[in-house]
């Protein structure tokens, strides 16, 4: 996972230190936001789905909806890491 650098240092029993791991997670993630539309605005009236993954205690989500052209369009995301109970 590509935000997991930024993840780690923002534990509670983690030491604040921002090294040329998390730099480099940072600067591929702004890079991936800013480079093309990353989200469209929903439209509720078209149809949806949403697909569910989990690896490794993180689970990454994407709703989709399905636009004229027949192709699925993210329209958001949501990924978490999950502690032992979950």
């Amino acid at each position: 996972m590509i935000a997991r650098p930024l993840y780690d240092i923002v534990k509670k029993k983690q030491k604040w230190e921002w090294t040329e791991r998390q730099e480099k997670a940072f600067r591929e993630l702004k890079e991936r936001f800013t480079k093309k539309q990353v989200l469209a605005a929903p439209d509720l009236d078209k149809k949806m789905r949403m697909e569910v993954d989990i690896l490794d205690n993180v689970m990454g989500d994407i709703l989709s909806m399905k636009c004229k052209d027949r192709r699925w369009i993210p329209v958001a995301y949501l990924s978490k890491s999950l502690n032992e109970t979950e």
